[in-house]
């Protein structure tokens, strides 16, 4: 009797399958993202802090023309023959008769010399010098007072005479306007330096990874499709360091803010208050240097695909 040898079927082992994450096409570690970010937030954090200085200027000096446009200043010279706190009590009564005056006060000698210490300095006998009078006039309404009358019922006192401070008032806006657009030049500037270091960082990019380009055209990867890896790639870079550097400046303005009151020494302080406020950027300030971040991200990709898309035309 034959021997029946059985033969065991060969098995196959199944193993479980394993999801891979799918990695980017456009490796990070191939961009030089670190630095590419840190340029990127130092742009943005000093056109932040240019446009934060462009409204605080410009806030201020809508603040400047606002207090000197509530109030004109009668100035009365002393005159042989005439009484001073006569001509003082007649041109108040004279301004507040006025349609569209609030109140008229005089400033006292007293205050009329420390006026005039900063000019000719301390400790001066002023005893000697016939120092002129002021009567400061507060307007209700700029719009409904009438300046012409009252100029002209000023006249009639001797050694009176009526100041608006106009010129003084455009003296201030040519100043104001001449720093903010100074600040917006410097901004565009900075912009402007940061789309080369953009096209440089993505030329650099590109001959780096000119295998990984190679494969995606041998593949059949169009020069848009790759333009556009290249673009979010980009676009996450440039937002990050946008973030970095926009939140930067808003603090910047918070610290500064900090110290002007308690670092830097009264009267210069009282001089910064003037120019610049308070360093208090407002709503509206965080708003425009916020709006700064989404702006540099999409400038940021969009300079990546352009060049990515000018780099492939060259070399395809």
């Amino acid at each position: 009797m034959a021997e029946a040898t059985l033969e065991a079927a060969p098995t196959t082992e199944v193993k479980p399958q394993v999801q891979r994450r799918t990695a980017p096409i456009v490796p990070e570690r191939s961009v030089a993202g670190r630095t590419l970010v840190l340029l990127i937030a130092i742009m943005t954090f000093l056109s932040g802090v240019t446009l934060g200085g462009v409204v605080l200027v410009q806030k201020s000096a809508i603040a400047w023309s606002s207090d000197v446009g509530r109030e004109v200043t009668i100035q009365i010279r002393p005159v042989e023959g005439e009484v001073m706190e006569s001509n003082i009590r007649t041109a108040i009564a004279l301004a507040e008769a006025t349609p569209g005056v609030a109140r008229a006060y005089a400033i006292s000698i007293e205050d009329s010399e420390k006026l005039l210490e900063p000019w000719l300095g301390a400790g001066l006998d002023f005893a000697a010098i016939d120092i002129p009078r002021l009567v400061v006039v507060e307007l209700e309404d700029t719009r409904d007072a009438d300046l012409t009358l009252l100029a002209r019922d000023i006249e009639t006192i001797r050694g009176a005479t009526l100041d608006t401070h106009a010129a003084w008032r455009q003296q201030l806006n040519t100043m104001a306007g001449t720093i903010v657009v100074s600040g917006l030049l410097v901004l565009a500037l900075i912009v402007f330096a940061t789309v080369l270091a953009v096209v440089f960082a993505t030329r650099g990019t590109m001959a780096s990874n000119r295998e990984i380009v190679d494969v995606l055209h041998f593949i059949g990867a169009s020069n848009s499709f790759i333009a556009g890896e290249f673009q979010g790639r980009f676009l996450s870079l440039g937002f990050r360091g946008g973030l970095v550097g926009g939140l930067a400046s808003v603090l910047f303005f918070f610290l500064v803010a900090g110290a002007a009151g308690s670092i830097v020494p009264g009267e210069a302080s009282n001089q910064l208050g003037f120019f610049f406020g308070r360093f208090s950027l407002g709503i509206d300030g965080i708003l425009g240097i916020a709006a700064l971040i989404p702006v540099i991200a999409a400038l940021t990709a969009i300079t990546s695909r352009l060049t990515v898309r000018r780099f492939l035309s060259q070399t395809s």
